[in-house]
């Protein structure tokens, strides 16, 4: 099984051109899988008139199906309005394994269900942390509970996120593999030259959201600026809360100490990072973060709030964490300004090379795979008495959906009858286009030397 590729389906409603952690995630496993010979196709949903069928870097194939986004990026749910496409490119594409990403993602869902309906096998990976106790948290629960009682594996991003999912799926401990994400490194690198201390500059880059703790930088800037009569600001990102922190700089008369830069294009990041000594994270709750990863590349000292994941992202002599309080989050960037003298950014940056690759969590990825695809078979009768225990009510109403989305595949298997040319050929790897040069080569030597 080690030498076995596979042909991988990646499906969430979070993808390029949106910007953010679950997008990266998905868009460099699938770069560095390709190198590793595996095929992989990726479907979200259509971005404005980004629709049909899309390539990449790599051969990267992209279905962009015209599903249009309903709230925050996701679709509406249809349950079984997404079975006929999703049959299609399984089909066509002869597709061995699904994963899916993003518990918020509606068509990874969606896509997860049908593909254990017609058989196939499914990993799903889940990149953030949920409550127990609101409303949302309560619905999103079950719902991962209802996709998650039929996968084959399962993967979290941080040890963290594992015990989060597994108290809130009912999942089996033993079914979940920690892979933490990571950072390209050769993208994101140190200035040439080193900054003075003469003026501190602190980076923000973030979604001006709650969840990412926009009202406590309404607090802590204002503070930190009193305070430091030598630091300036760089926020970076848009959100509802930007009117908050527009407001903030007026009240206190901060204009010429905090500059707001609204949303940055994520090549453009890596230019706003290095104009800063250090780089400030004010989560509320969060996975991983990988702009955390993505500052101490380009060797920024950070400065995050301690929630989640968070603490197991850097060794302790790269960040300095707080409680989620304005005053703590002050006393920790005052920290972090004392010990700037004491940090070399290369060496920073070296350190992230060895810490974090994506070739790596492609090779432990790949494991998941085999692991997944040695799952045995089961039919719909065995694959129901999951669901009767996902609990008196639900259990029942989950049983009913299934039964009625493996009648839809019928159906549609009579239906829409998809024939053999409809298979689609896949992009020649790298591996392959060698081998073709060196056959034409080959051929062509003895005509060039006839010449000579």
């Amino acid at each position: 099984m080690a030498d076995q590729k596979h042909r991988i389906l990646m499906v969430s409603d979070f993808f390029f051109p949106n910007f953010g952690g679950v997008e990266s995630h998905i868009y460099y496993l699938s770069q560095c899988l390709l190198k590793l010979g595996h095929k992989v196709v990726v479907m979200t949903h259509a971005y404005g008139n980004r629709s049909g069928v899309r390539y990449m870097t790599g051969g990267l194939k992209v279905y962009y199906v015209p599903w249009r986004p309903f709230l925050m990026q996701n679709t509406l749910p249809t349950v079984y309005g997404t079975l006929p496409i999703v049959r299609t490119i399984l089909v066509r594409e002869k597709i061995s394994l699904v994963h899916g990403h993003q518990a918020f993602s509606t068509l990874c869902h969606e896509a997860l269900m049908h593909a254990r309906t017609m058989g196939y096998k499914v990993v799903f990976t889940d990149h953030s942390l949920y409550g127990f106790a609101d409303i949302g948290s309560i619905h999103m629960n079950k719902v991962l509970q209802f996709t998650l009682a039929d996968v084959s594996q399962a993967i979290c991003v941080s040890h963290t996120s594992k015990e989060n999912t597994v108290l809130r799926s009912g999942l089996p401990a033993e079914k979940v593999f920690m892979i933490p994400n990571a950072v390209d490194t050769a993208m994101f690198k140190p200035a040439p030259e080193r900054l003075g201390n003469d003026e501190i500059i602190i980076v923000v880059i973030s979604r001006l959201v709650y969840r990412k703790g926009a009202d406590l930088l309404v607090e802590v800037i204002p503070e930190i600026c009193h305070l430091y009569p030598n630091v300036r600001f760089i926020v970076g990102g848009d959100g509802p809360k930007r009117v908050r922190l527009e407001e903030m700089r007026e009240k206190h008369s901060l204009q010429d100490r905090v500059e707001m830069l609204g949303s940055v294009p994520h090549a453009h990041v890596r230019s706003v990072l290095i104009s800063g000594h250090i780089f400030l994270n004010s989560s509320l709750t969060e996975a991983f973060c990988i702009a955390i990863l993505e500052a101490a590349s380009c060797g920024l000292l950070t400065v995050s709030t301690r929630v989640g994941g968070v603490p197991e992202v850097l060794p302790e002599d790269m960040i300095v964490l707080a409680e989620p309080d304005p005053s703590d989050m002050v006393r920790a960037t005052g920290k972090a300004i004392s010990l700037l003298p004491n940090i070399d950014p290369q060496q920073m940056h070296n350190r992230m090379k060895k810490l974090y690759s994506w070739h790596d969590v492609a090779k432990r990825t790949e494991i998941v795979y085999d692991r997944a695809l040695k799952c045995p078979d089961q039919n719909l009768l065995e694959r129901l008495s999951r669901y009767l225990s996902c609990g008196s009510w639900a259990g029942k109403i989950f049983c009913f959906v299934m039964i009625i989305d493996f009648l839809l595949w019928r159906l549609l298997q009579l239906w829409q009858v998809l024939p053999v040319p409809a298979y689609i050929k896949s992009w020649p790897s790298k591996l392959n286009q060698q081998r073709r040069s060196r056959r034409c080569l080959s051929l062509l030597y003895p005509i060039i030397k006839m010449r000579k």
